[in-house]
């Protein structure tokens, strides 16, 4: 059970009550791709240098980071199904002085942005669709 992080906006708190996914760095994105999906992950989005599978009900997620992926390192990411809060935790955090990246469009129809803990790890605040992350694979 991962513990909430309150962020006060505008008068009401977000919470953040769901950890969606990790991603981890791999050195052979197809081996790796494989060992997973034989434990049973379905893979949703699939492309040369990355890919995101899921597991169970619940669609808890793995992205898969090759070593020429570029666009984000390992970390773990929040999920939201209200664009909004996702913006509004991005607006709290700059007005608190914490270095955020930009909230970004993904062609998964996702948005998120990306920001390191006190501690120094990687996190991601993401907007996922409450219908899941768009696949690229045909079932």
């Amino acid at each position: 059970m991962v513990g909430r992080i309150n962020i006060k906006v505008e008068n009401r708190m977000v919470k953040v009550n769901r950890l969606g996914h990790i991603a981890v760095r791999v050195k052979d994105i197809q081996r790796a791709k494989s060992f997973y999906i034989s434990l049973g992950m379905r893979l949703v989005w699939d492309d040369s240098d990355w890919c995101y599978l899921e597991a169970g009900e619940g669609k808890d997620g793995l992205a898969l980071l090759g070593p020429g992926y570029k666009a984000a390192g390992p970390h773990f990411a929040f999920h939201f199904t209200d664009r909004q809060e996702v913006f509004a935790v991005h607006q709290r955090l700059v007005k608190e002085g914490i270095k955020v990246g930009p909230v970004h469009d993904h062609r998964d129809g996702t948005s998120s942005f990306y920001l390191q803990d006190p501690e120094g790890n990687w996190l991601e605040m993401l907007y996922q669709p409450s219908e899941g992350i768009a696949s690229n694979q045909t079932r």
